[in-house]
């Protein structure tokens, strides 16, 4: 494979908000992500955004009904579609610390803080499930055994 652009992952996600600009906000405050670029349109809608958490980057904008029909689907929050819409994984340094963040951040936690050891030969994860405020369903992890 050819290298990415300078910068970025080989995969990247991106999700639909409602009201993104005020999700961006808590996804930098509660998961430790940083705004790396923000395009806003009319009355401060959020078009396109990246966010950048160590090596990875997630792409946020508000949702897009009909206007995203060209590519054959809407865009949508998990509050308009009525359920998650899409789960992420990141691995981070400190699974308990940043569970801690979450929660007080206003996250709810759907699965605690715990070992999901996968036998000798294979690894050995600390992992937590959140659902970010409008119902994304992320997973972090921390490699305890590679």
């Amino acid at each position: 494979m050819k290298p990415t652009p300078p910068g970025w992952p080989r995969i990247a996600s991106s999700l639909h908000y409602r009201d993104a600009g005020t999700m961006i906000d808590w996804l930098c405050q509660a998961f430790g992500f940083e705004v790396q670029l923000k395009i806003e349109g009319e009355a401060g809608r959020i078009e396109h955004s990246e966010l950048r958490l160590a090596d990875g980057l997630i792409m946020v904008c508000e949702e897009r009904m009909g206007d995203f029909r060209r590519f054959q689907t809407d865009g949508l929050s998990p509050l308009t579609a009525k359920g998650n819409t899409q789960s992420l994984m990141v691995y981070i340094d400190d699974v308990d610390a940043h569970c801690a963040q979450a929660r007080a951040a206003g996250g709810r936690i759907v699965a605690e803080p715990e070992l999901h050891d996968y036998g000798v030969g294979y690894w050995a994860d600390r992992s937590y499930g959140v659902l970010d405020p409008q119902g994304h369903l992320w997973w972090f992890s921390q490699r305890i055994r590679g």
